[in-house]
């Protein structure tokens, strides 16, 4: 039951529920979990009541028969007439397990090291004036002890060799081929930007920002124009809640907004900002929507609070911050005129 006016929800489904487990191999229509008609676009989804993997599952298989237009099916397409998709990271699944084990074994090969306490060997030859000492056999020493050792013998404590000096190295770069199926950068995947310096960071997240705005702009036309679509269908039908002068629904632009992302250099990018503004090569709409920000509503904001500084009796230069001291150029701002150039 839902709180809200317009009686409106969404149920998630795991995709290993969408299946028909009674699917004929020769049925040309159909596909694992979807009925499609002569055109291919999807008739209905079968939709598992049970998980696979849930226990419940045993007493039967039972599936509900979902009409297409009540799913919405999300995946991105690859190639013509693909009609289910497959999670991003799918092509670094098998780079998961290599990391586990390599793990492991580094783990076991540095804990087999350190089970042995200490190893007696003998400098003299076979038949020599050593005392005789049988090999292999373990010896058992107390904490902290003095203890004497056979004649011509010798005690010494088993080197590690577990983990190289290449273990960091082979972790970083099976993670960096991990995060590139995302297009995500290696600071990200790793959450350590230590090895970064400002130019390759900003190279990197170019690439990653990019991928996000294509993939939020393929959820708003493949879902979310949808579910708003769904909401104004029942929107309508409650006549306190939608007036009969805002005209078609089908004449209102909309706008969905996300997240910004933030500059590491604020200073540097409101001057950008304001050199953009200036040389109309840019809008207010779309420098608000890049901080995830809606325009006119900051308008409205702002203009808020100037009738009230006027109200107060402040000046545009009492309400703002003191300035900031001048700081010497650094070797970030060549780095990132070196990315300007070759971004350019």
């Amino acid at each position: 039951r839902l709180p809200t006016q317009v009686k409106l929800d969404l149920r998630l489904v795991e995709a290993d529920q969408v299946t028909t487990p009674d699917l004929n191999a020769l049925a040309s229509n159909a596909v694992d979990g979807i009925v499609f008609d002569a055109f291919g676009n999807p008739v209905e989804y079968h939709v598992l009541r049970e998980h696979p993997g849930d226990a419940m599952l045993a007493l039967g298989i039972q599936y509900d028969r979902v009409p297409a237009e009540s799913v919405i099916h999300w995946f991105r397409m690859d190639r013509p007439g693909q009609v289910r998709g497959i999670p991003d990271i799918m092509p670094a699944l098998p780079l998961f397990a290599q990391l586990r084990r390599f793990t492991l074994a580094v783990i076991a090969a540095a804990e087999t090291a350190a089970d042995f306490a200490g190893i007696l060997y003998t400098d003299a030859p076979p038949g020599g004036e050593a005392d005789a000492a049988e090999p292999f056999e373990p010896i058992e020493l107390e904490q902290r002890a003095l203890v004497t050792m056979p004649g011509g013998w010798k005690m010494s404590q088993l080197q590690a060799e577990q983990p190289s000096t290449t273990y960091a190295e082979f972790k970083r770069e099976i993670l960096n081929e991990i995060a590139r199926c995302l297009n995500m950068p290696f600071n990200i995947a790793a959450g350590n930007s230590s090895g970064y310096n400002y130019a390759s960071g900003r190279l990197d997240h170019q690439t990653y920002y990019k991928s996000l705005r294509v993939e939020q702009a393929h959820l708003e036309s493949v879902v979310l124009d949808r579910v708003l679509a769904a909401w104004l269908d029942e929107a309508v039908l409650i006549p306190e809640l939608w007036p009969e002068d805002v005209g078609p629904m089908l004449e209102w632009p909309h706008q969905w907004f996300w997240d910004g992302q933030e500059h590491v250099d604020p200073a540097k990018e409101a001057v950008a900002q304001a050199t953009r503004l200036a040389s109309h090569t840019t809008t207010l709409a779309y420098e608000y929507a890049r901080q995830g920000r809606d325009w006119e509503d900051a308008l409205r904001q702002r203009a808020k609070e100037l009738a009230l500084m006027r109200e107060l009796g402040l000046t545009s230069a009492q309400a703002l911050p003191g300035p900031m001291p001048d700081r010497e150029p650094t070797n970030e701002d060549d780095e990132e005129e070196e990315v300007t150039n070759a971004a350019a």
